[in-house]
């Protein structure tokens, strides 16, 4: 096996003079094995030299609640030297069709659905792009036919023979979250360009009551009908309409399709909003796209076979309602018509795209564990993260440390710690990665955020420098689950590293070969793929250690066709910094009900015997030891642990805080649970979450649902779980140099799970 060198105890900078962060960089995979290969794409502000190296990083907390920063050199991983360059970040979502399988025409015609949500903003709705016919194909093309937003009105423009010229289709603005169908066609025989808009009645007569002249008297159905192989002309007589004269050459020639682009240009304008049912007309022939074809995928194909697919980059939302949606069908599999649209977002950021910086191949016999590239050089210096395996066929511990990397996709560049949230204050000083996150809204939102106009983050991804993965960030999620793996490795039994994604991408072959298995802090994030998988193990004799709060919440989604990216609904219920719009609940990955797993019938009482119950981040404090629990047959648990109190210091003052998760029979924890200690003595910030709710009452102080319970049961053959009910259980282990008494438990539980002896079922 490959020696560990000593560990490097410099931290991660902390002084309140932490000069703005310049490099940045992600890598792809974030999980693999050892003997695999991975990389680094990298970039700086300040471009110049510096070293990459492969650190393992035992702890990445850097603060006094935590054993100490230690990251240990790996010269076996490889190092170099390299050059970093600013590579840049170019957000906003957008389609893109090659068209040049289209005859060439003097009449071109574009129409296309729009449901604009910033129509304040400049925007690109759609592009044609052209060139002369007989041109060379690598000439450059021209916009032949564009639609624009400009001070809230559809904008058509057209460029030909050096000229352009625009026409405004209508001089009422367009209102927010309205459809509208508009039609353009630029005839050079006629010498015109036109256009058209016109929108269905609604079920607000308010609302309607300012759409003007171009109120059409249909609903939206029937105008989609009645339109939907109408001519250009039909348009403005159920709408307004708009002319302009083209000057046009004698001698002008017809004019060949390259691409057309939707919610986007060449030139990178973007669009905040969604489209529908684009079709495309050169002379008499036609072409359409229905965006709810494939729709996990990244291509719509076209009805002819002639033009090619629209291609979407930067992962825009699908799933979504299109114009025709009126409330029939909540489930898009049952009617796709009424779901025929994507919601694009000029701030959408699926890859960075960036160039490799460094491409490593793994040593076979690289221990797992929870590694980083570390890049020095004179702009600064950056750690990125990534998690090893054991080489496939090797060994393994029969502990294993599951991270939740899904939690982490979740939070990715969340914004909460300078923007704020319904639960948690803003900070004055910022760590320099949430400074960066702050000062560069281009590295894209977590599932956390909503976009500008307002709609809810559904898609979050990998492939982007995530700030918030970095040893010493900040207190939630990665940094703490480094202080639960050197617990671990300070017990020196042997662990192992597996994440959610081989969890989901392997199923319970990720996780079969190990006895034990520890969550992290805040294991939040579950597809159903997961879930069944650790249900399986647990049937199999698997022993979980649910070492957190605030677990197995959501319900979340992935595509092959979108390696790298989560999906999530935030439907019906749960604390929710947004919430899904009415008819979109269900995900366009796979068609499952999103939303919170406890909606599905599916509590997390029921792997780990509490859910959810509060959240609250004024204090933390202590559990009380459950009277009856020495005479109990988990009475080992607690050996040498002889006080009532558990856990009466550690992050903010206490085992016990953040999050908590209760034990309740009527949710699915199983009745023989025994009942280890609870924590019950919250300040009046700690709140009785939200599905808890079934009026608008007054509680009683304090509130019997508000509590942390620590429970253990056994599970089929020979298996048992354990589960402390507390996100800042991590907070405490440290203490003392792990002689303590939260310490002391967790060691217990993890030496007697690791123990092959099975444990017998209760008697009845």
């Amino acid at each position: 096996m490959t020696q560990s060198p000593a560990p490097d105890m410099h931290a991660p900078d902390t002084s309140d003079t932490d000069p703005p962060k310049q490099i940045t960089g992600y890598c792809e995979p974030w999980t693999l094995r050892a003997g695999e290969s991975i990389r680094l794409m990298a970039s700086s502000h300040q471009p110049g030299p510096a070293d990459v190296d492969v650190t393992r990083i035992v702890c990445g907390d850097p603060t006094r609640y935590g054993p100490g920063f230690d990251e240990r050199p790996t010269p076996a991983a490889g190092g170099w030297s390299v050059t970093l360059d600013e590579q840049p970040l170019t957000p906003g979502s957008y389609g893109v069709a090659a068209v040049d399988g289209m005859p060439s025409a003097r009449r071109l015609g574009l129409r296309v659905w729009l449901m604009p949500t910033l129509p304040d903003r400049p925007a690109r709705i759609a592009t044609l792009c052209a060139h002369a016919a007989g041109t060379p194909p690598d000439s450059a093309a021209i916009e032949a036919l564009r639609v624009d937003l400009s001070g809230g009105r559809a904008v058509v423009s057209a460029r030909v023979f050096g000229d352009q010229v625009e026409v405004v289709a209508d001089e009422l603005p367009l209102t927010r979250n309205r459809w509208y169908l508009i039609d353009a066609e630029l005839d050079l025989d006629a010498g015109t360009l036109s256009t058209a808009v016109t929108t269905a009645v609604s079920d607000s007569p308010g609302r309607d009551a300012v759409e003007g002249s171009r109120l059409s008297d249909l609903t939206v159905s029937k105008l989609a009908a009645e339109l939907a192989g109408a001519a250009h002309g039909d348009i403005s007589r159920s709408g307004v309409g708009a002319m302009a004269s083209v000057a046009t050459p004698v001698d002008a020639v017809a004019l060949t399709l390259t691409d057309l682009w939707l919610a986007a240009g060449p030139g990178g304008e973007r669009f905040d909003g969604r489209l529908a049912r684009p079709t495309l007309r050169t002379g008499d022939a036609t072409v359409s796209w229905d965006l709810a074809a494939d729709m996990t995928g990244r291509t719509v194909p076209a009805d002819d076979p002639a033009c090619g697919p629209i291609v979407l980059h930067q992962l825009p939302t699908r799933a979504v309602t299109g114009p025709t949606w009126d409330g029939t069908a909540h489930r898009w599999t049952d009617n796709p018509s009424h779901f025929d649209a994507v919601h694009f977002h000029h701030d959408d950021l699926y890859d960075a795209g960036w160039e490799t910086t460094v491409e490593a191949t793994l040593p076979e016999d690289l221990p797992s564990g929870i590694y980083a590239f570390r890049v020095r050089g004179d702009a600064g210096k950056d750690r990125v993260p990534f998690f090893v395996r054991p080489a496939r066929g090797a060994r393994t511990a029969d502990v294993a440390l599951l991270m939740p990397t899904a939690t982490y996709m979740a939070y990715a560049n969340h914004r909460m710690l300078f923007e704020g949230a319904d639960f948690i204050p803003t900070k004055a000083r910022l760590r320099p990665e949430h400074a960066y996150i702050r000062d560069h809204p281009e590295i894209g939102l977590s599932h956390y955020e909503k976009h500008p106009d307002r709609s809810g983050v559904m898609f979050s991804s990998r492939r982007r420098p995530v700030l918030n993965l970095r040893p010493g960030a900040d207190g939630w999620n990665f940094t703490p689950d480094t202080d639960i793996n050197a617990f671990l490795a300070h017990l020196e039994i042997g662990h192992d590293i597996v994440t959610d994604e081989d969890l989901h991408v392997e199923g319970v072959d990720a996780i079969a070969p190990y006895r034990v298995l520890v969550t992290g802090s805040h294991p939040e994030y579950w597809s159903t793929a997961m879930l069944d998988a650790l249900a399986d193990w647990q049937r199999n004799g698997g022993r979980l250690m649910y070492l957190g709060g605030n677990g197995f919440y959501w319900r979340v989604a992935f595509s092959d066709d979108w390696p790298g990216a989560m999906e999530l609904r935030r439907a019906e219920d749960g604390v929710r910094n947004w919430q899904t719009g009415p008819g979109e609940s269900y995900h366009a990955w796979g068609g499952e009900y999103g939303g919170m797993w406890r909606r599905q019938g599916r509590a997390p009482n029921e792997i780990c015997g509490i859910g959810f119950a509060a959240q609250g981040f004024d204090k933390a404090t202590y559990f009380v030891r459950d009277p009856a629990v020495d005479g109990s047959r988990a009475a080992w648990i607690l050996e040498g642990v002889p006080g009532e109190r558990i856990g009466t210091s550690g992050l903010g003052g206490g085992a016990a805080g953040q999050e908590l998760d209760r034990y309740d029979v009527r949710l699915g924890s199983p009745e023989h649970a025994v009942m280890l200690a609870s924590a019950t003595t919250f300040g009046p910030g700690m709140l009785r979450t939200k599905e808890e709710f079934e009026g608008s009452v007054d509680f009683p102080t304090p509130d019997p649902m508000v509590r942390a319970d620590m429970v253990f049961y056994e599970t089929p053959n020979g298996g048992a779980v354990f589960s402390v009910g507390s996100i800042s259980w991590f907070g405490a282990l440290a203490r003392d140099g792990y002689d303590n008494d939260v310490a002391r438990i967790t060691a217990n539980v993890v030496r007697r799970f690791a123990d092959p002896e099975p444990f017998p079922p209760p008697a009845a």
